[in-house]
């Protein structure tokens, strides 16, 4: 059945008067953590002048929609000349394991001579929701089944035990219709920590969906899988949100026809629509997402009305 996701509206647009250094635009990537009530910190990567980004938050209310704090300093910056994160930090999602929650993110290398490229890191959040970096290492870098680049993972608990992640992995810069093909890759932990790269998740179709970009998953009411990500078609489009969905997470179907949300005819999120962020709350199915310019114009907030 085709998804019904009812756009209510842009909740947050970066201050670009008052902000830090390192936040003076976009808010990429929000990811939502309820701190109190109907009240989340959501965090996002914002830019420097340089477009390294770092990891900002604003609290808002999402039932009222409202900003009730909008911190100014950033919760963790991109790393310095050499580091996995040196130029920039782009977030996924968080997780519960042995005790502690962790973020994990896409940490961000720009060499002058060379191409851009991605590995995976993991933050902690603390009791107060502030991030501490776990490791200067990448929590996950390239191997030989990820031999190029990774991107924006996703982390999510099993209830048997265990843990999936789904991260995008990119295969070739250039899949011969000057678009790369970036896929979305599977892997399973049994204690979030050492983790079994799996290959390919979701399938690929080149000229229709081949460069993807920030899974989001949740589980339905029959216990299938569902994902929402950011995809292009390789034909000259701007990022849109796609959708796949399974019955193990293991092995998925590729439903662009079900996706239930687009590109408004005008304004904020008129000529791309990226960055999914899906998650419960009271009862209802919500949606985070960015609009024009990778985040430059904020981010808006829908909630699923069928499914």
């Amino acid at each position: 059945m085709t998804k019904i996701w009812k756009k209510l509206g842009r909740i947050y647009v970066p201050n670009v008067i008052s902000r830090h250094p390192k936040l003076i635009s976009h808010a990429a990537n929000p990811l939502p953590i309820c701190i109190a009530g109907d009240v989340y910190r959501i965090f996002f990567s914002g830019r420097d002048e340089q477009n390294r980004s770092s990891v900002g938050a604003v609290d808002i209310d999402i039932v009222q929609r409202v900003v009730v704090n909008e911190h100014f300093s950033p919760f963790f910056e991109h790393g310095s000349v050499g580091s996995f994160y040196s130029d920039g930090v782009s977030i996924g999602n968080v997780y519960h394991a042995n005790g502690k929650q962790y973020m994990v993110f896409m940490g961000w290398q720009n060499p002058p001579n060379g191409h851009w490229r991605g590995d995976i890191g993991r933050l902690i959040v603390t009791p107060e929701c502030t991030l501490e970096l776990e490791s200067e290492e990448p929590f996950m870098g390239s191997d030989s089944t990820d031999p190029i680049s990774l991107s924006y993972p996703w982390v999510q608990a099993r209830p048997s035990g265990g843990f999936d992640m789904w991260y995008g992995s990119t295969l070739t810069w250039n899949a011969g219709n000057g678009e790369m093909l970036h896929v979305i890759q599977h892997a399973t932990s049994g204690d979030g920590n050492n983790w079994r790269r799996m290959g390919l998740a979701v399938p690929y179709q080149l000229g229709l969906a081949q460069a993807f970009s920030r899974p989001t998953t949740v589980r339905n009411n029959s216990g299938d899988f569902e994902m929402w990500f950011s995809l292009r078609s390789g034909a000259g489009e701007k990022y849109r949100i796609g959708y796949a969905r399974s019955e193990d997470g293991i092995t998925w179907t590729l439903d662009l026809n079900s996706v239930g949300i687009d590109v408004s005819p005008t304004g904020w999120d008129s000529e791309m629509i990226e960055y999914p962020f899906v998650f419960d709350h009271k009862g209802a199915r919500y949606m985070l997402y960015n609009g024009n310019g990778y985040g430059i114009t904020g981010f808006g907030l829908a909630i699923l009305e069928s499914s």
